[in-house]
């Protein structure tokens, strides 16, 4: 499975399949609160979150990617991201683009 966050894959024609999201709604932990607003005082990266960003990256780009195959694409074209709070202490992250199937240019 191809994901870029261009409009094309160079060397392919692209048949727009549908679109396709993946998300996760992730929540602090109290613990990593309390050492992150400590770290916040002194300044420097907040590395607990950091963390779990990365992971809700990569578990809303899975998501995403099995939608695609779901709709049978070949790739996701102009793949983006977004986050937005969904309740106090915890926010979602959304991955989406547009599912296509590619065939190589003639």
């Amino acid at each position: 499975m191809i994901l870029t966050t261009t409009e094309t894959v160079p060397g392919y024609t692209a048949t727009v399949v549908g679109i396709v999201y993946g998300n996760t709604v992730r929540s602090k932990n109290i613990g990593k609160d309390i050492m992150s607003g400590l770290k916040s005082i002194v300044g420097g990266e907040l590395e607990a979150y950091t963390e779990m960003l990365t992971e809700a990256r990569l578990e809303a780009i899975n998501r995403m990617e099995n939608a695609a195959k779901k709709m049978g694409a070949d790739a996701v074209v102009n793949v983006r991201f977004t986050t937005s709070q969904t309740a106090p202490g915890a926010a979602e992250l959304l991955a989406y683009g547009t599912a296509v199937t590619l065939a190589p240019v003639k």
